[in-house]
């Protein structure tokens, strides 16, 4: 049986072996991005290197990168959705192209990994004409010549949409499948025709692996690789980004990358020819412990023990990465992971306080790869065991809350399937609990929508639901807002004024602390392409008369040049080295970036640990330097406002 910790190590030496550097994984928060709170793809990280920014490990880059996708919370229950997972990475940056990536990935698969190519089919983009993008014969010819290596079938067929897919089906000895932008063609933008003039895309080639269960109809009529009905699972994806949007339409890049991610999870399924990902050893040595642990058995509690073992997994994970459980942000995220599973592992008969057993049961599992976990083990354990124990006062006091909420409209329902739904025809009453109740028990009290229909269902009565829902898409809807604003690190973009400002704030730390003292360290950051914001640890006002200083400490620097240069280091060497600045460590990986900002008479003016992305020199910061305001952000913390006045 294949292991993930085993599948996950033979990749990365593939890729090695084929003159990749092995870059660690990124933290799950990720740096110098506003818009997401979490690292949710492989190649995340990596944006500002496919944007052209040059990469100090060179052309040819391969990770494992840790990803979590809080949208996926409540799909976690069927056999494939996990919040936190895994996804094999390889990157060409203007190296390699089609000829050299399929090959591997395929090598990868069927000689390393051992899959049974009769279950490997892939799929490629067919074209767009609107666009002028030509059909991507070139992938499939590759394809073509791999499969008759091997002695398989490599028919190929045109399928369109995912809709037309499932109209068509599939014919005996088709291998290949065309499909339409909407399946096989990546950009940031999500659809070729929404892509802005600057922006970058290109056709991909996905590969699927067919556990050759029966087809479910209500997914369509016919099953094809892209369909959903879990016959077919997608276990990697090529995205060869060759096109730029122009004024005058689509053109090639100068330099073509690959950007290929694969999910370890999904990739150790199909070598044990299992489609449940959470019989995998990733996984599954949680779902044991909870089995010991519970009494009861995986396969007649499915539900609850996936959602327990997956919510626990990210958890760790998080808590590992530096994330704690809170009320806001990222750690909202840690603190709702933690509750659902706590009313999922009483279902199943979990005994109270044991949770920090199976945060054990995932350590054990990763840390020969994933060193901070092990590092972290007792902070981890302790962070879990306190949350459970707090949200069971709060459930106690939520319960008291539920039971004396007096406000219950008479609504008319009737059953469905089973269960009490609205209905204003019907002629039988019951009380419901309002949406506003049911959000003000969740916001208050951190009672999931589940929690309170169940105790409602015990007590007779409904749960607006639909109108608890809009609520709750409102609420999102500031979360995101507010998170854009307020991420620590972040950058509005990499357009060239913000990477400006960027180099900017690191010239103004080093000039805070020059002039204020070695207590002074960075405390969250926003740059916009208008203005930096940025928020530092000192206990009372700066004068005016300082700030000038520092002002002048900046621009002395800027004005006598010089260069941005970046060295690659491990996190301990670079923790335990004087002259280097840093916070946020829990958040790097093991192997960082440490940029020096050096003048051209060989003065030192920062040295700072960082992800980047910076000017190469110093005479691409156009302006002057201008510090705007000076205010408390917060008690120890105080906060400037600075622009670059031309």
């Amino acid at each position: 049986m294949n292991k993930g910790n085993d599948i996950r190590k033979k990749y990365l030496d593939f890729m090695a072996k084929n003159g990749h550097a092995v870059i660690p994984s990124s933290a799950l928060v990720p740096e110098n991005d506003p818009t997401t709170l979490f690292t949710g793809s492989g190649m995340q990280p990596l944006v500002p290197y496919l944007m052209g920014e040059t990469h100090p490990k060179g052309t040819k880059l391969t990770d494992s990168q840790k990803c979590f996708r809080a949208e996926d919370i409540e799909e976690v229950g069927d056999n494939r959705h996990t919040t936190f997972f895994e996804m094999l990475g390889n990157w060409s940056l203007g190296d390699y192209f089609k000829q050299e990536q399929l090959p591997w990935f395929y090598s990868f698969l069927t000689d390393e990994v051992g899959l049974n190519p009769e279950n490997i089919y892939v799929t490629t983009f067919i074209g767009d004409e609107k666009a002028n993008v030509p059909k991507d014969t070139e992938a499939v010819d590759i394809w073509k010549k791999l499969f008759t290596e091997k002695g398989i079938s490599a028919g190929v067929a045109e399928m369109g949409s995912e809709e037309e897919g499932g109209e068509r089906g599939m014919n005996e000895g088709e291998r290949i499948f065309y499909y339409d932008a909407s399946k096989n063609w990546w950009t940031r933008a999500g659809k070729i025709q929404n892509m802005p003039v600057g922006e970058i895309g290109g056709p991909d080639s996905e590969v699927f692996y067919d556990f050759g269960t029966p087809h479910d109809t209500k997914f369509g009529k016919h099953c094809h690789p892209n369909c959903d009905c879990g016959r077919f699972l997608e276990i990697g994806n090529s995205v060869f980004m060759e096109y730029i949007k122009t004024e005058n339409g689509f053109e090639k890049l100068p330099k073509q990358n690959v950007d290929f991610g694969g999910g370890l999870e999904r990739i150790a399924a199909a070598a044990i020819e299992e489609n449940d990902m959470f019989k995998v050893d990733l996984l599954w040595n949680v779902v044991e412990k909870i089995q010991t642990l519970s009494g009861k058995k995986y396969e007649d509690n499915l539900v609850a023990f996936r959602v327990v073992t997956d919510h626990v997994r990210g958890a760790t994970f998080m808590i590992g990465d530096g994330i704690l459980p809170s009320n806001t942000e990222q750690g909202y995220f840690v603190r709702r992971l933690l509750r659902r599973a706590v009313r999922y592992a009483d279902m199943i008969g979990v005994p109270e306080g044991m949770f920090s057993d199976l945060a054990e049961a995932v350590i054990q599992t990763y840390k020969g790869h994933y060193t901070n976990l092990k590092d972290k083990e007792e902070e981890i354990k302790q962070t879990i065991t306190q949350e459970e124990a707090q949200f069971r006062k709060t459930l106690e006091n939520g319960l008291k809350q539920f039971n004396k909420i007096s406000l219950q409209v008479h609504v008319n329902t009737k059953i469905v399937d089973g269960k009490k739904v609205l209905d204003k025809e019907s002629t039988v009453t019951k009380k419901a609990i309002s949406a506003q109740n049911a959000f003000d028990l969740f916001t208050t009290y951190g009672f999931p929508i589940e929690l309170t229909e169940e105790i409602a269902e015990e007590k007779g009565l409904i749960v607006d639901k639909d109108g608890f829902e809009k609520l709750m898409e409102e609420h999102r809807e500031k979360s995101r807002a507010g998170a854009e604003q307020k991420f620590k690190g972040g950058l509005a973009d990499h357009s060239e004024t913000v990477v400006q400002y960027h180099t900017s704030t690191h010239l103004l730390l080093a000039a805070l602390r020059h002039f204020l003292g070695d207590h002074v360290h960075q405390a969250g950051s926003n740059i916009t392409g208008e203005r930096l914001r940025f928020d530092f640890t000192h206990p009372e006002k700066i004068e005016r008369e300082t700030l000038d200083k520092i002002e002048a400490w900046v621009n002395k620097a800027i004005q006598t040049g010089g260069k941005v240069t970046i060295d690659m280091m491990s996190k301990d060497t670079a923790e335990k080295d004087p002259t280097v600045e840093g916070s946020f460590w829990d958040r790097y990986p093991d192997e960082v970036k440490v940029y020096t900002v050096k003048g051209n008479d060989g003065t030192v003016f920062s040295r700072e640990l960082c992800g980047g992305p910076h000017v190469e020199a110093l005479e691409n910061i156009s302006g002057t330097f201008k510090i705007k305001k000076e205010e408390s952000s917060s008690a120890g913390v105080r906060r400037i406002k600075a622009v670059l006045e031309s």
